[in-house]
């Protein structure tokens, strides 16, 4: 077992005390004492050395209803840093900036108005069963959420990886302002689009990290998409195009898989070491999540489920939002269930969580069906449960990623 040198000692000591301030937002000396077991002389010694290092600073004073000096009270300097959250839809780029201690100081939603069929990537419909098909549904407003509990000193990262696919280093100069761009005009750039929506929800503030979400597959090792996804104006290498306009680092990321992020840190499987988020929405797929980590697959195919062919047709036409209008519930519960039964067969994840406009509206009733269903199929036992993730999960997963990025440069990140 290795031994902890007393610089380790004090690095996770500090970022504990960090975490801590993040949870609770503002604390004493005496309370930093509760709460880690830690002596007077070290907590004295870990505050000064924050607080020097630019990290925390006193925000006022307590102890005003008893006798003796009043106690200090300490908070994050939350400027310290700034991140970005992108969601790139098919018709819309959703922005939200934090600073440091995930309060929302910015936000910015442009268009994009260049037609283009839904949901390209999808393999030819061979079964539709209701000809009731409806516009995809424009992304709802981010619900700020306040930043997660990360009081444990030695997951840096945060629980699902949050340091993003390959490719995601800092680059020279990062943390310097954003480049404007225009606005989402018929003919713009999508690079301009996206840079130019950063930069408006921005405003004057340098950015530490930026995580994107899109739809489709993204190559774990070049970070890069590996297939078409249907965004106007989406092409090979953009994210390299991303790079050299914002000025910060830049990470893309399946938008699935930042939901997954957003359900394990503040919804329905907060707490869980294992589960899969089931995607239902205009687009239908899953992200998996194993001991506690985003699991990506070889080629960054883990959870496209849509594809999987069922009896009637493949699972993204059976479920997708555009052909389960007029479906009553105990036959979509089937097809979902179905659906679902191919994770939990192979993966026996303990969880599913029902996500996107389907599985949120579903709530507890749609899920106690597809369990029931489920349960049918396998002997394996499997909770389902709706997500409770308000409002824009996928851009709560975007900031959530770059938060922790953020976190691990600044705060330090433990030794192992």
């Amino acid at each position: 077992m290795k031994t902890a040198t007393p610089q380790m000692a004090r690095a996770i000591n500090d970022r504990l005390a960090l975490d801590l301030l993040l949870e609770h937002g503002t604390l004493t000396a005496p309370q930093l004492r509760a709460l880690t077991g830690l002596s007077r002389p070290t907590v004295s010694d870990l505050i000064e050395r924050l607080r020097v290092n630019g990290l925390i600073a006193v925000v006022g004073e307590s102890g005003e209803d008893r006798r003796g000096p009043n106690a200090r009270v300490y908070g994050i300097v939350a400027d310290r840093a700034h991140v970005a959250g992108v969601d790139v839809r098919r018709d819309t780029v959703d922005v939200t900036v934090a600073d440091i201690t995930g309060r929302t100081v910015g936000s910015a939603t442009r268009p994009l108005k260049t037609a283009r069929p839904l949901d390209t990537a999808r393999p030819p419909k061979t079964a539709r069963p209701l000809d009731t098909a409806r516009p995809p549904k424009t992304a709802r407003p981010l619900d700020t959420a306040r930043p997660p509990k990360t009081a444990r000193p030695l997951d840096t990262a945060g629980p699902l990886d949050a340091a993003g696919p390959a490719g995601a280093g800092r680059p020279p100069g990062a943390g310097r302002s954003v480049e404007p761009g225009r606005s989402g005009e018929p003919g713009d750039d999508l690079v301009t689009i996206i840079a130019g929506t950063v930069a408006e929800a921005a405003g004057h503030r340098s950015l530490h990290a930026v995580v994107v979400g899109a739809p489709g597959m993204v190559n774990p090792h070049s970070g890069e998409l590996a297939t078409d996804n249907g965004v106007p104006g989406w092409r090979p290498n953009l994210l390299q195009s991303l790079r050299h306009r914002i000025d910060a680092p830049v990470t893309l990321e399946n938008e699935v898989n930042l939901a997954a992020v957003a359900e394990h840190r503040i919804g329905s499987a907060r707490g869980r070491r294992d589960f899969v988020l089931l995607w239902l929405d205009d687009g239908v797929g899953a992200a998996v999540t194993l001991d506690g980590r985003l699991r990506r697959g070889a080629s960054g195919g883990a959870g496209e489920v849509g594809t999987l062919g069922l009896r009637g047709g493949s699972f993204c036409d059976l479920v997708s939002t555009e052909f389960i209008e007029g479906l009553d519930r105990d036959s979509l519960a089937a097809r979902i269930a179905e659906g679902a039964f191919a994770s939990v067969a192979v993966l026996d994840p303990g969880l599913v969580v029902l996500g996107g406009e389907t599985g949120r509206s579903g709530g507890d009733a749609l899920a106690a069906l597809v369990g029931e269903r489920l349960a049918a199929l396998s002997p394996v036992p499997t909770q389902v449960r709706p997500s409770t993730v308000e409002g824009n999960a996928i851009l709560h997963g975007a900031l959530l990623t770059a938060l922790s990025i953020a976190h691990r440069d600044v705060f330090g990140e433990v030794p192992a």
